[in-house]
């Protein structure tokens, strides 16, 4: 069990956008032969969610935004690849992850990413600001059950749309599963637009993906 000093250093590294020391504590966290999942859920998966937060109450601005998303994408990558192989959950599928074009605001995907390969799926997470016809493409080469999109803003929300439009005339829609997330989108949207699910948080995204899979 980790320390709860190294868990709150953890989140406080994420808070102040401070990659270096995300990554020190890492190292130090599987050195010490401790879980590294404990460490991302208790302590990095809370600090994105303050940071998250803080820039929605106008306390952070948007490149200390993307600076602590960077952080934690990295923090994630060193995690997952220090697991060694037939240790992790068995892969529930494959989803691929994108912030829609004309929208960098990416806190809120980087959480489910975080999430989704916590608990066993494989997830390709192309950043943010991503062109649709980059994300077909995508979803076609690396053969994904699922992608989810984001869109932060009111007038990004039209790119979830044009996905799907897209989808249909790459002809795989009927090969894919669409869930679409963000602040200003709603399970109305994603039922006007066609989608198949809306995930109003990063857990609530786990539990979409789970159902659709299962269908």
């Amino acid at each position: 069990m980790i320390d709860e000093n190294i868990l709150k250093a953890a989140k406080q590294a994420i808070v102040e956008q401070n990659k270096d020391k995300a990554i020190d504590l890492v190292q130090k966290v599987l050195a010490d032969g401790l879980d590294g999942m404990e460490l991302m859920t208790q302590g990095f998966i809370p600090g994105i969610t303050e940071v998250g937060d803080q820039f929605g109450r106008g306390l952070l601005f948007l490149p200390e935004l993307i600076t602590a998303a960077e952080a934690m994408k990295a923090v994630t990558d060193a995690i997952n690849s220090s697991l060694p192989s037939g240790t992790t959950q068995k892969e529930k599928g494959k989803v691929l992850m994108a912030t829609v074009k004309g929208d960098v605001h990416d806190i809120g995907k980087c959480i489910v990413v975080s999430l989704m390969q916590a608990n066993g799926f494989t997830v390709y997470d192309l950043g943010r600001d991503v062109d649709t016809d980059r994300i077909v493409e995508e979803a076609i080469e690396k053969n994904v059950q699922i992608i989810g999109t984001s869109a932060l803003l009111t007038t990004t929300m039209a790119r979830q749309k044009d996905l799907e439009d897209a989808l249909k005339s790459a002809g795989i829609r009927d090969k894919v599963r669409t869930i679409v997330g963000g602040a200003p989108v709603t399970a109305r949207w994603a039922a006007k637009i066609g989608a198949d699910a809306f995930a109003e948080d990063a857990q609530d995204g786990i539990l979409k993906a789970n159902s659709l899979l299962s269908v």
